[in-house]
């Protein structure tokens, strides 16, 4: 899996074997800082900052969001 830019579409997407999702720019942040270090605590916690929200809120939204990735074969969690 990669993030590519749809130039045609002018879209960020997530491309995989026979698979694409796009993305919109909440799901393009969170994914964009899977690197294997950060925790989904620390990915919370910078997205709080950038859209000025409590973590607490933002962290059970990034928690389904990658696991509706995971389910869909997109992303592997450790």
């Amino acid at each position: 899996m990669r993030i590519h830019r749809d130039k045609v579409r002018s879209a960020d997407v997530l491309l995989g074997p026979e698979r694409v999702l796009m993305l919109d720019a909440v799901g393009l942040s969170i994914l964009s800082r899977l690197d294997g270090v950060a925790s989904v605590a620390d990915i919370s916690e910078e997205l709080a900052q950038r859209y000025d929200a409590p973590p607490d809120v933002i962290e059970p939204d990034v928690i389904e969001y990658l696991i509706d990735l995971r389910d869909k074969g997109f992303v592997h969690v450790r």
